[in-house]
């Protein structure tokens, strides 16, 4: 293959080019993988015509148009006919069911991850007028978010507009709840289990509380002794704590060198098989009466909490829960939040709680969520409250000057080109290096505009992002 003598080199290419190039090749493998789909569609169509041309009772026989098609496609695509055969059929489904997700895909507007995200939420919606405000309202939120933030929102947005009520529809699910464990190699295996979504966040919660309760104890430890290295980030703040006077070499916590994965793993079967975290308790670790509480948090609209609605509540950085849930873990939580939107551009505008706290605080974290970098999902507590104009710059320290930002995010911010902006409703305006703007909306204000724009078709009204 030969270029052309005019052609540039990549190694010659500005870093706005090398951008620029990289979006027009993500359209172009979107459009690919737009028409991948249409065929694939397309060999599901003519194996159907060609079944129907076969009697019913000839039985398996039936099955041969389509077997025949998908072997023919995999020998040319070197892919196995089974796994063709399951595309042929997928695709199918998605062309028919989403004809404006896949034109978003062909146009690039979106990716395929975005195109399984609405697929997914979307499915079980079956009457074809609410399928459709489904897919304009989840459009809306998938060509202006990454996949990860997406997601939820797309969740979210199916469970309004199903016809049957959350609560009946969990309440068949959680009859599904098990336990089961499949054989690896090596002499271990795998616990997997089907819980309640609260259940299964407040476990992994309370197992990654314990894990970083195990690594500050270590890091305490090390730093007792001197020892910077294994310290690390953390010893600093907990270099003050009391360590026992333990020889290095007989203490199970300062030669602790567990990942945080392995720790969580270790906790669990301690906890399930003892009742105890076993290692961290016999050491002193954590004290004996130092409970570890798991947190979740869910947002409820005050008419599902009153019980005089049926929308779905929330469980953040999961989706969709059913209302019963929500209002017994509400009737059981020590801190409520109130949180006022906007009717009209369904922006936080106020936050009010039942326990004395700083308001600022409150209403941020209520807004934003998690990181307000865009595609960023670090939920934000565990996030600074950053002047997106400094403070040493005269920025003033009120809420159209602050937002939520992960300490990547927050260390990108003073240390690179890049900048921000904070316009009204919160909506942030990042600025790269190579001069492209990428506007960053609060979690409600999209939802709220996805939700409004369910009614129309794709070229209808857009909000003013």
């Amino acid at each position: 293959m030969s270029t052309s003598p005019t052609a540039p080199s990549s190694d010659d290419l500005s870093l706005g080019a090398v951008v620029s190039g990289l979006e027009a090749a993500r359209r172009r493998v979107a459009a690919a993988q737009a028409d991948e789909l249409r065929l694939l569609a397309r060999a599901q169509a003519i194996a159907a015509e060609q079944t129907a041309r076969i009697p019913y009772v000839a039985g398996r026989e039936r099955e041969m148009p389509a077997r025949a098609i998908a072997a023919d496609i995999g020998g040319a695509l070197r892919r196995s006919d089974r796994v063709v055969q399951e595309r042929m059929h997928e695709a199918a489904t998605l062309v028919a069911g989403f004809a404006a997700t896949v034109a978003s895909l062909a146009d690039g507007a979106i990716e395929v991850g975005h195109v399984r995200a609405i697929q997914d939420a979307g499915r079980v919606i079956d009457d074809p007028a609410a399928r459709a405000r489904f897919e304009q309202a989840a459009l809306t939120v998938a060509e202006r978010e990454t996949v990860g933030r997406a997601k939820p929102i797309i969740a979210m947005l199916a469970q309004r507009i199903h016809p049957v009520p959350m609560a009946e529809r969990h309440a068949e699910a959680a009859t599904g709840r098990r336990v089961w464990i499949r054989d690896l190699d090596d002499g271990m295996a795998e616990l997997a289990a089907v819980l309640p979504a609260t259940l299964a966040y407040a476990i992994r919660d309370r197992l990654t509380q314990f894990a970083r309760e195990i690594t500050r104890a270590r890091r305490a430890r090390a730093a007792a002794a001197g020892d910077e290295a294994a310290a690390g980030d953390g010893a600093e703040a907990v270099a003050g704590d009391a360590a026992p006077a333990v020889e290095p070499a007989d203490d199970p916590v300062a030669t602790d060198t567990r990942s945080t994965d392995q720790i969580r793993a270790d906790v669990l079967a301690d906890m399930l098989l003892t009742s105890q975290a076993a290692a961290p308790l016999a050491t002193g670790a954590i004290p004996a009466d130092a409970t570890i509480t798991a947190h979740v948090e869910i947002v409820i609209p005050i008419d599902t909490l009153t019980g005089d609605g049926t929308e779905p509540a929330e469980l953040i950085g999961y989706g969709p829960i059913d209302p019963e849930t929500a209002r017994r873990l509400a009737a059981g939580a020590d801190l409520w939040e109130r949180v006022f939107t906007s009717p009209i551009t369904g922006a936080v505008v106020e936050v009010d709680t039942y326990r004395p706290s700083a308001a600022q605080r409150r209403h941020l974290d209520a807004r934003d969520e998690h990181c307000r970098f865009f595609g960023c999902r670090r939920p934000a507590r565990f996030c600074d409250h950053d002047h997106t104009i400094d403070a040493a710059c005269g920025g003033p320290t009120s809420l159209c000057n602050l937002a939520n930002l992960c300490t990547r995010h927050h260390t990108l911010k003073h240390a690179t080109a890049w900048t921000v902006i904070q316009l009204a409703h919160g909506i942030l305006q990042w600025t790269s290096p190579t001069g492209r703007v990428y506007p960053d909306i609060p979690r409600r204000v999209l939802e709220f505009t996805a939700d409004s724009a369910g009614g129309h078709g794709r070229d209808g009204d857009r909000a003013p992002f």
